[in-house]
Parts: C-alpha cells; structure tokens; sequence
C-alpha cells in the first residue's frame, strides 16, 4: 500500500470500475439468485446548472440505503435522473439572456424551447458528472430526464384521464401572478412576508367606513361586507350605498358574510373579487361581478379614469392623497387593527404576488387528498421523522385546488385547445377537435405548459416506466422517498396522489425527510448572499467519503444542517486513519500454517465487533444513518486503533508463531468486517483497501453484508 491515502487518483478509477462491472444494474448476472427487490427513485436533480450541497446531502444518504440493501442480497435498484425544472430553469435562462441584451418576450416560443434545451442537456452532463464524483450506486442505464418523450406521453395521458374523471378543469378563478416573469404560479411557489408596520387606510363609503391595504383597487369594487350579526350595520344590509365622487362612481350592495370579523376594525369590509382570493370566494357565494382593474404588467387599466397606466405603488399614492382632498379618508385608529400585513412574493425574485383574476387549469384535490389521507391514517406510509404525518395530514385536509398552467414555454405542453369565444378548453391528444363542445366557436391551441410538479408528481411512476413496463410491475411501489424535509408541501403530497390515483397504490412505503444544508453560520445558501458551498470543491480538497461522512454524522432527520470545513477536514483525517490501520494490519499479515485457539481476549473483541455489527444493522435498518456512522466511526478509531491494535503489538512480535498467526487473522476479520461496516457511508476508500486484501474475490460492492 501506498503511504497515504490519495483521494484523487482512487476515487475516479473506483468509480470507473463499479460502472464497468455493471453491479449497479439490478439484472446483472450476479444478482441472478435474488429473489427480494428494493428500490428508490433519485428525486431528480435539476438539469440546469451543478449540484449544491442539498443534493450532495440526499445523493449521500439514498447510496447508504443501495449499497446497504445490495450488500444485503436485495436486488437493489436506484434510479438516476434529471429535472428539466420548467419555471426554474427558464428564470436561469433568462438571466442568461439579459446578460446577452436579449428578452424572451422578443423570441419565438420554439426558439426558446430550443434554446433552453441545448442549454440544459449540456449543464446536464455537468450535473450528472457531479452525482457520480458523490459516489452515487445508481444504474445509470435506466437514467429519466423529465421532458423523455414517454414522460411527456404519459404525463399529458394523466391530464386527459383526470379531465374525463372530472378532476381538471377550466376556470376562471384567482391566481398568483408573477408581474415580473408573466406567470401564474402555484401556492407552493410563492413566499409569505410579513410587513410590520403595514399602512391600513379607512375609506369613508357613505354611511360606513372600510379598511384596506389596497386602496388603488377601489375601481373593482363590487360590494360592501359585514357580519351578519353586527348590530352596527344591521339596517344597512340589502342596501345599495351610491359613492360617486371625482375619484370614483359605483353602487355597492352591502352583504353579509360570516367571513368578516366584526371585531376588527371596523367591521367592515370592501369586497374586490378580481384582485383578493377572499373577496374572490364571498364574491361566489353571493354572486357578485367581478371587475378587473389591474392588467398583467401590474398598472392600472382604462377602468380606473385618470389612474390609467400608473404602476400599483404610484397609484396608490396618488388615490389616497386624491379621497385625503376630498375629506373621504378617515385618520384614526380602530381596535384589534393588526398592523402585520403577510404578503405573497414569487420565490424565486421577491416580486409581490398581484392576485389576478384568470382562465387556468386546475386540479380539483379535495377527493385525490381524501385518497392520501385515508393511505396515511392506515399506516401505508411511514414519515421519518415522525411529526411529519401530521404536517402532511393537516396539509391535506385544508388544500385547495392546484393552479397546473404556467404561462411559459419551458416545460410539458398542456394538450389542449381553447375556444376564442367562451373560453372553454378540452383536452385534444391527437389534435382532432376543430371546434367548442360547447358553444360551437373556434378553437386555438392551448401554449401554457403544466406545472413542473404535474409531472414530477408522477415520477416513482414514470421513472419507473408506467404503465407497462417492466421496472413498473417489479419494482413500484418504491422502498423510500428521501428528500428535503421543504418538500412536504411541494412534491411528496404529489407523489402520494398521483400514485393511489393512477394505480390505487402509494408510490413509496417510507418518506424520509432530511434538512436543509446551511453556511458555517447556519444561513441559508443563495448567490446573492455569496455563501454557496459547493460539494465538489469540498470533495476536490478532502475526498468524497470525508464529505460524505460530515454530511451524515450529527445530521438528524428534518433538521438542518450547518455545512462546517473542519467537520470535513476531520473525517479527512479519519479516512488517514483508516487507510493507516488497513496498512498496518496488511503489512503484519503473513499466511501460515500455524493454526490455535482464539484466546478470550480475542473471542471478547469478535464479540464486541459482532456487537457493533448488530447496532449499525439496526441504525440502518431504522433510517438512522447518524448513529449507525458515528458508531462505526467510534469503534474503527477508539477500540480497533487505539485498544486492539495497541493490544496485539505484542502478539504480533511473539515468537509463537501459532498465537502470532491466530493474531494477525483476528486483526484481519476485524478490518474484514469494518470495511464492510463502513462502505456505504464510505465507499471509495473502503473498496480500495478490499482490493488489497487477502482472498477478496469479489469487489465489495456486493460483498455479503453478514
């Protein structure tokens, strides 16, 4: 053996091996015996760019699973993919064409489309490239990107069943629009921000005064709310107030609805449909018009006079100083007036969300949720950790319906046509309907594109080569879906509905959730911030395992993780220790003929080992990769280092050369065992050594784990 560990020359020609002896691949001849499967599917990285360290962090812990349950005799399947990340990877994109004096808004969509392809197939090979340096076990033959023609096939044949099953449709309804990218964008895309000090203005509407934070969407009011119960404005219900002024003209029903707490404020309320989803519902109930004054740039429209073309912010200036001049603004404070105002943003460009009252595709998921909660209320599924459940549950029993369509190019095509005339849109495959089913207009094609979730949604079906496929039928549903514990609101209640919708089975057994892996200082990683770490250039200077290892040790379940260079570098030094335990035990081991008894010492420390063995087994077994790492790593450095091999020096210079022998082979079942201990936190370093060691037939990759 060398003198020192040499990550850098080990870990490309280890990795170059594993692939070319196809171990990887569930059906390679080796495997042939094994009748128990195990799988997961990589929650797929996006395609656009390098991995961070959340990715390093989720890479680590799913190859632990692998190689643990190939070692064990599974026939272990993991596949690999990639994410073409619509709404994300166009905003990546974007950026890139500003930075050229380029917009999208001056391309053709196609071009775009194929211009962002290129771009992401090539970051792709970058990205996949990464996986591997992690050291990833997974069967790159059977790799998905998410735009696959039999992905985009089989994504947009949900989208028609759904429709036929009355779970899509079409409507008119209010949705989160991003003004900067001209996008609706679900709820889980956007950001709650609070606003402290937030500025509530009271309105003099006649005989009642109401309170807003929106003062420039006055020009779409459609009515005046109370609770039916307030005693104040009991006799004003049912009455039509006519406010006609030099700023504004309209009539406004006064209504009752439960949905307006008279104990704040003033207990009254302007009711905006097109431009607030709560006044959009008592709009419903009530039947009220809705009227839309702010167009998609976010200005003001021609319904608003004078106000016309002035962004939000200007025009709420301008309207408040304006009904000032007219003695129509109230200057005091009510009680239980909270000043906190919570605002949606985009998340991805802080840009306040504008509700916007517009035709999309929506998924209906009261009775898709009530199919998962009913799975999970039944022990189908298991939450690591545990608390989980019940964030998932309460999330499904207080969804809403999910806005699909994006207004971008990048991504799956929704397959569907719209009719100029009544706005009505039918699902259209083969592109065989010519005209509206129901009012007989033209019809166009459909140019939004589904939500990067729709179809990510589905992939432990996909990847998986639903419906007929062979990987499908033997391998779904999955063992576990590992992922970020931020994800509990995005992906995993998708994955959920998607999989008992489609084959009445959930997609996984177990969600494992891992936390977010932070900066030294326990800040979250952005480029703005100028804190992102990359994994890569960690394991460029310390080695992959080492990085591996500091992502695992001390890290619990849906906690977050504070990245720290000098965890890195001590497991570096492990790897050192290792490497130096492994050359000592090889260069003190001579076969020989001589055979004896194991003494009680050395029957007590293969009794400890077959101890630690059993407690890595069932940290494993339990998902609790923290404990089973740190205990291997205490009893390599603590007892095989510091005690047993400190113990046997002397045996080892004995003149019997029987007791010499019977030394050097415990030594040697020691370090047997603790390279298969360590290989699935560890792999590269471990199967170097195991190349080295005597009688090793087999790589250790599918060396029996007992």
């Amino acid at each position: 053996m060398e003198p020192r560990y040499d990550h850098k020359a080990v870990e490309p020609k280890i990795y170059k091996s594993w692939e070319n002896s196809g171990f990887f691949n569930p059906d390679h001849p080796n495997y042939k015996l094994r009748t128990t499967n195990s799988s997961l599917v990589m929650p797929p990285p996006n395609a656009n760019g390098r991995i961070h360290a959340g990715h390093a962090l989720f890479i680590t812990l799913e190859d632990i699973i692998t190689r643990y349950k190939r070692m064990n005799g599974y026939k272990a399947l993991w596949v690999p993919g990639a994410d073409h990340a619509g709404f994300e990877t166009q905003i990546v994109y974007e950026k890139k064409l500003e930075k050229e004096g380029r917009t999208r808004f001056q391309m053709k969509p196609d071009e775009l489309f194929k211009e962002i392809m290129a771009f992401t197939l090539e970051n792709k090979k970058h990205m996949e490239s990464d996986v591997r340096r992690m050291g990833a076990s997974c069967d790159w033959s059977r790799e998905k990107f998410t735009l696959d023609p039999d992905v985009i096939t089989e994504t947009q044949r949900t989208f028609k069943k759904m429709y036929d099953d009355g779970l899509v449709y079409r409507g008119n309804r209010i949705a989160n629009w991003c003004i900067k990218h001209q996008t609706s964008l679900s709820d889980v895309e956007t950001e709650a921000v609070e606003i402290p000090d937030a500025k509530i203005y009271h309105l003099k509407y006649g005989p009642i005064t109401v309170a807003t934070v929106r003062p420039e969407t006055i020009f779409g009011d459609v009515a005046i709310a109370v609770n039916p119960k307030d005693e104040r404005y009991k006799k004003y219900i049912g009455q039509t107030i006519e406010i006609k002024n030099e700023v504004l003209n309209v009539s406004l029903k006064v209504i009752a609805d439960d949905y307006v707490d008279m104990n704040f404020g003033t207990g009254a309320l302007k009711i905006t449909p097109a431009h607030d989803p709560n006044d959009f519902e008592v709009a419903q109930r009530h039947n009220l018009p809705a009227v839309q004054v702010i167009d998609q740039f976010g200005k003001l429209n021609e319904k608003t006079g004078k106000y016309a073309g002035q962004k939000i912010l200007e025009a709420r200036a301008n309207v408040i100083s304006d009904l000032k001049a007219l003695g129509l603004l109230e200057e005091k404070d009510y009680p239980n007036a909270e000043k906190t105002q919570v605002v949606k943003t985009c998340y991805k460009c802080s840009s306040t969300i504008e509700p916007r009252l517009m035709p999309q595709w929506f998924v209906k998921m009261k009775p898709l949720a009530e199919l998962a909660i009913k799975a999970v209320e039944e022990g189908k599924i298991k939450f690591i950790p545990e608390n989980y459940e019940k964030i998932f549950l309460h999330w499904m029993k207080n969804t809403t319906d999910w806005n699909i369509s994006r207004q971008i190019v990048w991504g799956i095509k929704i397959p569907a046509k719209i009719c100029i005339k009544c706005g009505e849109g039918f699902p259209d495959l083969d592109s065989s309907i010519e005209n509206c089913k129901k009012c007989g207009g033209k019809l166009r094609e459909d140019t939004d594109t589904f939500d990067t979730w729709f179809s990510s949604g589905q992939w432990p079906l996909l990847s998986l080569g639903y419906p007929g496929g062979k990987d499908f039928k033997e391998f779904y549903p999955t063992d576990v879906m590992e992922t970020g514990h931020d994800l509990i609101f995005k992906w995993v209640p998708r994955m959920v509905i998607f999989g008992l919708y489609l084959t009445g089975k959930v997609p996984f057994n177990t969600v494992y959730l891992h936390g977010l892996v932070n900066d030294p200082q326990g800040k979250k990683m952005s480029k703005s911030k100028g804190n992102v770490i990359s994994p890569i250039g960690l394991a460029d200077i310390y080695g992959t395992d080492a990085l591996r290892m500091a992502l695992v040790v001390g890290n619990t379940p849906g906690r977050d993780l504070a990245l720290l260079e000098d965890k890195i570098k001590g497991y570096r030094n492990f790897a050192t220790k290792l490497w130096n335990i492994a050359r000592f035990v090889l260069a003190n081991h001579k076969p020989s003929e001589f055979k004896s008894a194991t003494t009680e010492n050395d029957k007590t420390n293969l009794a400890e080992l077959s101890e630690i063995k059993k407690q890595v087994t069932a940290f494993i077994e339990e998902y609790d990769f923290n404990q089973s790492a740190n205990a291997i790593y205490h009893y390599v450095w603590h007892t095989f280092a510091d005690k047993i091999i400190e113990d046997y020096k002397a045996r080892l210079a004995s003149p019997d050369s029987a007791d010499r022998a019977t030394a050097q082979e415990t030594l040697l079942k020691i370090l047997r065992e603790s390279l298969k201990m360590l290989h699935p936190f560890m792999p590269f370093i471990t199967e170097e050594i195991w190349g080295m060691m005597p009688g090793s037939a087999n790589q250790l990759i599918i060396e029996k784990w007992q």
